[in-house]
């Protein structure tokens, strides 16, 4: 998975004024009558989804009156837009920074909810030429994916560090250029484990986080006629989905087992290995003391400044409060699991 290209958002600028204008969401009916959300991914079906899957599987959106629907994304496929124009209730995204860019385009839609509480984007070096804080990145060869690239800016101006002095070369999915020798460091999700695999033990781990650039990952989002006309459908979606989360940080097997019923195109065996990463970012001090899901608008702040000092909102700097909302946190804070 990787982040937005900006050029992205200006592609689906022409859907922003028939969106902007109001037309509530018409949430469809399911089974037994029930408001059917139906959630737009920003990827092929996948592990992280684990909570949903559970949730799914073990009853607890029909127990909040809900019924959930999964809307596959994929290289050709506008998951922002489509929300966005109102298709579909609920969109999920790699990485904070689409959201901004898009609300930057005057989409109207807003993350009412985060998956992941820290980024697990990752430069990955060895260590016999390890990368282990940021003053590393000087005279290094950098191989990241081109719609990274951002990223690796971003940590270079949070640290002061002239863009001259690292080379930065595009890379695809493939990890080898550091086995090769042809780039010092990779790029890639801590939480693929099946990708960063062939690194091996003598990997060395530098977080884009732990480097300064705190983005969150698999923001959920809504319209805000969704996010202000269907706040309980929403409420009732983000409870059974925190439930969902929770029991399968104590079911891992099991939940992975309905994971690979749900999505036949997974193995069992990585699977299982990738949620054990996966649930250290649904789950963390934050979440602890403020429930799964939970958000700070100071990081996302902190984003938006960021970007801006990179140029990277190309109409406008859009404020926090048009990119995220506590509101559906706040109305569902004594059913969202504390772990």
């Amino acid at each position: 998975m990787g982040i937005m290209k900006q050029g992205a958002v200006s592609r689906r600028a022409a859907l922003a004024g028939a969106a902007a204008t109001g037309a509530l969401v018409s949430v469809g009916a399911g089974a037994q009558g029930r408001p059917v959300v139906n959630l737009q991914l920003g990827w092929l079906l996948s592990g992280n989804q684990l909570g949903e899957v559970a949730a799914k599987h073990m009853g607890f959106y029909e127990q909040e009156g809900v019924e959930l629907r999964f809307q596959p994304g994929g290289p050709s496929i506008d998951g922002v837009a489509i929300v966005a124009s109102g298709r579909f209730e609920v969109g999920q995204v790699s990485s904070s920074p689409s959201l901004m860019l898009a609300v930057s385009q005057d989409l109207p839609i807003k993350c009412f909810a985060v998956g992941a509480q820290q980024h697990p984007f990752t430069y990955f070096s060895m260590k016999k030429n390890p990368i282990r804080e940021p003053k590393d990145f000087v005279g290094k060869k950098i191989a990241t994916q081109a719609t990274a690239v951002i990223l690796l800016r971003a940590l270079l101006a949070k640290n002061k560090i002239a863009e001259k002095d690292v080379q930065i070369i595009t890379m695809g999915a493939d990890m080898s250029p550091v086995l090769t020798g042809q780039a010092d460091a990779v790029t890639g999700w801590l939480t693929n484990t099946s990708a960063i695999k062939p690194l091996g033990a003598d990997r060395v781990e530098l977080r884009l986080w732990d480097a300064g650039v705190k983005l969150y990952a698999l923001p959920y989002y809504a319209t805000n006629d969704t996010i202000t006309k269907k706040a309980d459908v929403l409420a009732k979606f983000v409870r059974a989905t925190a439930k969902g989360w929770e029991w399968a940080a104590s079911n891992r097997e099991k939940a992975v087992d309905f994971l690979v019923k749900e999505f036949p195109n997974l193995n069992r065996a990585d699977e299982i290995e990738a949620a054990d990463v996966m649930l250290k970012y649904a789950f963390n001090e934050n979440t602890r003391a403020n429930g799964w899901g939970a958000m700070d608008p100071g990081i996302w702040k902190d984003q938006i400044d960021l970007y801006a000092e990179l140029g990277q909102f190309s109409k406008r700097v859009p404020k926090v409060e048009e990119v995220m909302t506590l509101d559906i946190l706040n109305a569902t804070a004594a059913g969202r699991p504390k772990i």
